[in-house]
């Protein structure tokens, strides 16, 4: 193994475009890079798409319960806190000298990019959408064919293996460099700084490793679609095969967002009780002091004569934990700052027994409490009933894309649910390309597709083409 060199800010913070640099429409445009990137992403379709597509909770009804896109902006939102934390504390302590206002700026934008597109290529009904897409490929794929052809002869190991290893990590870089604005050639064409902050697993699918202490190789985190753009922005950021240092703030940010917003959403759905969750957090070992400030919070309202004061206890202590999280985030890079500059660190930020045991508490109690819940069951049941049928009428129509054989009258049919801009997409993507790669890529026009849908309308189209609906 090589040694390696520490990372360069300057590098990592590239502003360079992957497509061809456009010449601003106005001389006077005094905005930075990162801060065009932040418009290109709050116009782009796929953005407003999380609007509809599930965080947890899928098919819920409620205003209340975060989607993708609530869940979005506030790992935004820590994310610029954690970037403006970390980034004041390489300055104060000295641990950088080469590390600038100017370079502080930058991760704060980047970080609150990041944060937007972090779930942009999630399919619908949140993870377990992406589990869903992996079972189907996992029992239909040894049999699809193509061309008279095993589809596994087809393909190479990689190929196989980026399906069976289905990942909305992976599906977001593909959706922000090739899907989105598909009349560019790199679709939003976003700096490599921001895409090289966005990629959580630097890692093909052939490399992964569920349960590697090395967390980049736990998940796959390109398609080899893509593998030329990943190694253009690996080179161009020079993190030579690492995560870029703002992927393990974004991941931090993700952790903190989504293990408070689980449970308030727990709660808010009645899944347990303010005195369930005071009992839980003491079993699970959460320290006196953090378990001390929800009661106080409680006592607090019942005195001010608040309505709901369990509901307000709840809450306000979510978001102290949020903040008690994001100086453990602070503290846990800044005591790392050489590993992790050097791409030799390979956990998480959020570590020290007092934090981390708070972490996975929140993890654990809306688990046992909510992911395991009848309700949420059935729904996932639903769920995967509307992913299987999709899969099951799109992938051996998109195979027959294209491919020179004769296409029967179903599956002209079924190819017409396939968006035109994602085959053109296709069509610019495979030219010159041989066997193998055409089919790779006609099998993910079907992925993309559904990838690109929101939890409505993959379940009212379901219903539509099922005869469900009235």
């Amino acid at each position: 193994m090589h040694e390696r060199a520490m990372m360069k800010w300057e590098k990592l913070l590239s502003r360079r475009r992957i497509g061809k640099e456009e010449q601003s429409a106005a001389k006077k445009d005094l905005r930075s890079e990162f801060e065009k990137d932040y418009h290109r992403i709050i116009v782009s379709a796929s953005f407003r798409r999380l609007q509809d597509k599930t965080q947890v909770f899928p098919l819920d009804r409620s205003d209340f319960i975060r989607t993708r896109l609530t869940h979005s902006l506030e790992v935004s939102s820590i994310g610029r806190s954690l970037a403006q934390n970390i980034g004041t504390s390489i300055a104060e302590e000295g641990l950088d000298p080469s590390f600038t206002d100017s370079h502080k700026r930058d991760i704060c934008d980047i970080l609150q990019c990041a944060g937007l597109i972090h779930d942009i290529g999630n399919p619908p009904f949140g993870h377990f959408g992406e589990e869903s897409i992996r079972e189907w490929f996992a029992g239909k794929l040894p049999e699809l064919t193509a061309l008279g052809k095993p589809v596994r002869e087809i393909l190479t190991k990689q190929q196989y293996e980026d399906l069976l290893h289905f990942e909305g990590n992976a599906q977001g870089l593909r959706m922000v460099t090739r899907l989105d604005y598909p009349a560019e050639r790199y679709g939003m064409n976003l700096t490599c700084g921001l895409i090289s902050a966005m990629i959580k697993y630097p890692t093909p699918s052939t490399a992964v490793d569920a349960g590697s202490k090395d967390l980049k190789r736990r998940k796959a985190g390109y398609f080899s679609s893509e593998e030329e753009i990943f190694r253009m922005i690996d080179e161009e950021c020079g993190t030579d095969g690492a995560r870029n240092p703002l992927t393990l703030i974004l991941e931090a940010a993700d952790d903190i967002a989504y293990a408070t917003a689980d449970i308030e959403d727990a709660f808010k759905k009645g899944f347990f009780s303010y005195g369930t969750l005071t009992e839980e957090l003491q079993l699970r070992g959460v320290a006196k002091p953090l378990r001390e400030k929800l009661g106080d919070n409680f006592d607090l309202a019942r005195l001010t004569g608040l309505m709901g004061p369990d509901e307000y206890a709840v809450r306000t202590w979510l978001r102290q934990m949020q903040d008690y999280l994001i100086v453990a985030a602070t503290e846990g890079f800044t005591a790392n700052y050489g590993a992790i500059m050097e791409g030799r660190f390979g956990g998480e930020l959020i570590s020290g027994r007092g934090p981390s045991t708070l972490l996975k508490a929140l993890k654990q109690i809306a688990y046992d409490y909510a992911f395991t819940s009848m309700s949420i069951f059935k729904t996932e049941i639903a769920a995967n009933h509307v992913l299987t049928y999709l899969l099951d009428i799109l992938v051996p129509a998109a195979l027959a894309y294209d491919s020179g054989e004769r296409i029967g009258l179903m599956e002209e049919k079924y190819l017409s649910l396939i968006p035109e801009n994602y085959r053109q997409v296709y069509q610019k993507w495979s030219s010159g390309l041989g066997g193998g790669e055409r089919c790779f890529g006609r099998i993910l026009l079907a992925t993309d597709t559904i990838s690109g849908m929101t939890d409505s309308y993959a379940r009212d189209l379901y219903t539509e083409l099922t005869g469900i609906s009235s």
